[in-house]
Order: C-alpha cells, then structure tokens, then sequence
C-alpha cells in the first residue's frame, strides 16, 4: 500500500491515485441498493433492499475485491462514470468531488471515525434488508432524507 497524500481528498478526481480513490468512498452503502426507474418518467426509486454482498450491519461490501464474481452487474465507479450516474447520493463523496464541492464534515477523512457518518444518519447499515430476504422490491421504497 502505497502513502496518501495530505489532504488528497480535495484534488480533482483525475488526480488521485488508486488507493486515493479508494478511500475517498463514505461508505454509507446507498450504492450498493437496489433501484426501481419509473419506465415513463426516468425518476429513480430508492429501496432498503440491499445488495446479497452488502453486511447489512456494517454498510460495507463482504468481499469487495471479488465483487463482481458473485454479482456481474456490480459497478466500478470511475471518475467518467461519477459524472454518468444520476442514482449517486448528494451527499456521496465521489459525486461532491466530481461537483467540486469539498466531503462533508462528518467523512471519516476529515473526522477520523466512521462512527461520525453513522451518527449523521448517513450509513445505511441496520437500515436495510438483504436481497436474499427481501421480496418484492416495489415492498421496499423509501426515502432516506439525505
């Protein structure tokens, strides 16, 4: 593992490296999702129902680095695919950085801690329910006040 700059989280996002990249995620899960797209209108409808890979109660990926063997349509985000993807949170640190807007206050980055996210009610974990239990989808819509 390679050193991280100081402060890298306030470089453009072409400009971080791999590892930068990496820890620039919040980790709140929002992604890891599923999404219902109304077929007329476009809008998309967040649910609970998380992702078979998604620990529900740590919003965390239980086998990040092999993802996309279990779940082939997982995406990689990118720098070019931030910018694609209107489902990404408002409050997502790829999407601010893409925006040029600064991580909030409460990132792990800037506070050190996870635990600050958790409390800002930011994280989906102990929120959400796995796909492996969830049923229907149209069940499970919500809206998190993000």
């Amino acid at each position: 593992m390679g050193a991280m700059r100081e402060g890298f989280w306030d470089l453009p996002l072409d400009a971080l490296t791999r590892e930068e990249w990496e820890a620039l995620c919040d980790g709140c899960g929002r992604c890891c999702l599923h999404k219902l797209e109304d077929e007329d209108s476009g809008e998309i409808a967040e649910t609970n129902v998380a992702c078979k890979l998604l620990d529900t109660t740590t919003a965390r990926c239980k086998d990040y680095k092999h993802r996309k063997a279990f779940v082939p349509d997982c995406l990689r985000l990118t720098p070019a695919l931030v910018k694609k993807v209107p489902w990404l949170p408002k409050t997502c640190a790829y999407r601010l950085r893409a925006e040029d807007k600064p991580i909030p206050e409460w990132h792990y980055l800037r506070t050190g801690s996870r635990e600050a996210m958790i409390e800002a009610g930011i994280s989906v974990a102990h929120r959400v329910i796995s796909e492996d239990d969830a049923g229907p989808l149209e069940h499970h819509m919500v809206e998190w006040g993000i």
